[in-house]
């Protein structure tokens, strides 16, 4: 198996309601040669607290070039992938190294970078200090209403908002999507509703995003007479041209209200809307909806047709396989891991940890270790999250010993922020007590330290309940 680290994953709702303000992103194809390009280089630093710069630097003192608008696309391919940190870092380097000057749209790009990595704050400082030349832009404000959001600061993104209409920038449906989706996020059906209104009233056209954000409002709170009141007007409105997704968010929300068969009607009705551009998305789609009303049929149906478009996509291999935990089938989520062991070219770990997931939840530990055995042979390092299931699944079946040492491991991943559960940590850290093996727990403790978000001073009362009452300490070791 050819092993790469690769983990692209989707934006949150908020992100792709308000895409439009940034850049567009495209998709990187998983047959593109390997040749030595910048791009490459930098795709394979996937270490998110690598210093992405270093790779540019390099590039230049070997007397190779790169032009700006390459830069550019390296920024839109990071924030596909959620290497934020890296994108802003390139971002930076353009203004500082090159002294380049940021148009509104790469202002705004800036603004949602420093906002995801370092916090809602410096972002705030840093709209304060961009001239009002290029402040009072649509992009401009509409990425900080975009930070707000993000961050449910609620107040704040209204107060945005309300400026944003002084300043005549509420033309269209985008700025209103961003408020309507938190709006539905936070709960605030009553604010929803009242903010649809102020639309018509202004007459500013619905777009899909906006209906099927209201949708997904009523899904949200299992509201179905609005869910079906909704289609309803959608479907009588000769202007309005629903497409598959709707559907499939109406199909969500008869499906939590345990409504099998409405849910497999929208779904039809979804299927009959697949254009070729739409299909991968909706496939994947209709599988995770099949999978959640437990219709084995239909998953393995619609699988059929997703290997019949001739190119089956990660993000693929990982809905069927998830579907088929679902549906505790682990023979065929097994032959799909087998199938994408065969033609991956571009790892994504998250495929395989699902099948070890689900073995440590069945307690077939034996197979998890297997297979875990099987990625480090090949020169693959096993990442924090699967070490962690990996120690839940040794702690819910009793092997507590194992879970420490998967305990251990996750911690040596060294991810700043990890939080392992505190309930699993209390017991092992009590078993290590038990056993007198005061440096095994001081060496968790450290690395819980260095690494998490647990205070030195909630770790220190740690390490001074094992040196105090631990067996060992009390002989005086």
């Amino acid at each position: 198996m050819k092993l790469f680290r690769s983990n692209p994953s989707r934006g949150n709702a908020i992100s792709r309601v308000f895409g439009a303000f940034f850049y567009h992103t495209e998709t990187i194809a998983s047959s593109a040669p390997q040749i030595d390009s910048l791009y490459n280089r930098i795709s394979r630093a996937g270490d998110p607290r690598f210093p992405i710069v270093r790779v540019i630097d390099q590039w230049l003192k070997e007397g190779r070039d790169v032009q700006n608008s390459d830069l550019y696309r390296f920024i839109k391919q990071l924030r596909k992938y959620r290497r934020f940190k890296q994108a802003l870092q390139i971002s930076e380097w353009l203004s500082e190294q090159r002294n380049h000057y940021l148009s509104p749209g790469g202002i705004a790009v800036r603004l949602d970078l420093i906002s995801k990595v370092n916090g809602l704050q410096e972002a705030e400082k840093y709209f304060d200090s961009i001239p009002d030349t290029s402040r009072i832009t649509i992009p401009v404000y509409g990425a900080l209403l975009n930070c707000y959001a993000e961050h449910k600061s609620l107040d704040k993104a209204e107060a945005t908002m309300q400026k944003m209409g002084e300043l005549g920038f509420l033309k269209s449906p985008l700025s209103y999507n961003v408020m309507l989706t938190l709006y539905s996020l936070m709960g605030k059906t009553e604010k929803l509703e009242s903010l649809i209104l102020e639309m018509e009233n202004k007459g500013i056209d619905w777009d899909m995003y906006t209906v099927n954000i209201r949708l997904k409002a009523y899904v949200a709170t299992s509201d179905i007479k609005g869910i079906e009141k909704l289609l309803m007007k959608m479907e009588a409105d000769p202007e309005i041209t629903i497409e598959w997704n709707t559907y499939a968010v109406a199909a969500n929300g008869y499906s939590k209200a345990g409504l099998h068969e409405k849910t497999i009607e929208m779904l039809k009705k979804a299927e009959q809307l697949v254009s070729s551009k739409t299909r991968k998305s909706a496939y994947e789609t209709f599988l995770t909806l099949y999978a959640a009303i437990q219709n084995k049929a239909e998953v393995y149906r619609i699988w059929t047709l997703y290997e019949g478009m001739g190119n089956v996509w990660n993000s693929g291999y990982l809905c069927m396989m998830s579907s088929l935990v679902k549906l505790d089938d682990l023979d065929g989520a097994e032959k799909i891991l087998e199938e994408w062991e065969s033609v991956t070219t571009l790892l994504d770990f998250r495929i395989p940890r699902v099948l070890i997931t689900a073995y440590c939840k069945k307690g077939l530990l034996e197979k998890a270790e297997a297979y875990i055995d099987r990625l480090k042979a090949s020169g693959m390092e096993v990442d924090l999250i699967t070490w962690d299931r990996l120690a839940s699944g040794y702690h819910a079946h009793g092997q507590v010993e194992k879970a420490v040492e998967a305990m251990k491991q996750a911690l040596l991943a060294g991810i700043p922020g990890y939080k392992p559960n505190r309930f699993i940590l209390a017991e092992h850290l009590e078993y290590l007590k038990e056993k007198g093996d005061v440096e095994a727990a001081e060496e968790i403790l450290r690395l819980l330290r260095e690494n998490c978000h647990f205070s030195t001073g909630i770790c220190e009362k740690l390490r001074s309940y094992i040196r105090v009452e631990s067996p060992s300490c009390r002989k005086g070791i």
